[in-house]
């Protein structure tokens, strides 16, 4: 299991290597994933592509899929390329719609054609202070 996104992170089944994985016939968020730097960092993935689908099984994995080449490209082999993988407990189209995005807009994979912005504005949550934290106006998920 490997936990992706903010806060607690949702989590994800994998990783498991692309090349040889069965995806289940389920709906799901997935994420593609390599590792930048396997012989200092072998525990280390990098986000390469979020997606979402209906049926797992009809996303043309694992080398059929429209963005395949620019998995195959950032891993620098087909057999680096891994996926991970979420079953939304009671999630529709709609919430794995939205976690995809989010996912998208916190780590910004290059193999993702839409993009999302990550910064906060004030007026989406204005200022506030709490005995934990100083005043997080002007504040991006970053900077937390």
């Amino acid at each position: 299991m490997i936990r992706l996104g903010s806060a607690a992170g949702y989590p994800f089944e994998g990783p498991r290597l692309l090349g040889g994985w069965t995806p289940p016939p389920r709906p799901a968020v997935f994420v593609i994933l390599y590792k930048p730097d396997p012989q200092s960092k072998p525990d280390r993935y990098a986000v390469s592509y979020v997606g979402h689908s209906d049926d797992l099984s009809a996303e043309r994995f694992p080398f059929r899929h429209p963005q395949a080449p620019c998995w195959v490209n950032r891993a620098g082999d087909r057999w680096k390329v891994h996926v991970a993988w979420y079953e939304v407990p009671g999630g529709g189209r709609p919430h794995r719609e939205q976690i995809a995005a989010e996912l998208t807009a916190i780590y910004r994979p290059r193999c993702n054609d839409q993009q999302y912005d990550r910064t906060w504005k004030d007026e989406w949550l204005g200022d506030y202070t709490a005995p934990t934290t100083t005043s997080v106006a002007r504040r991006g998920p970053d900077e937390a």
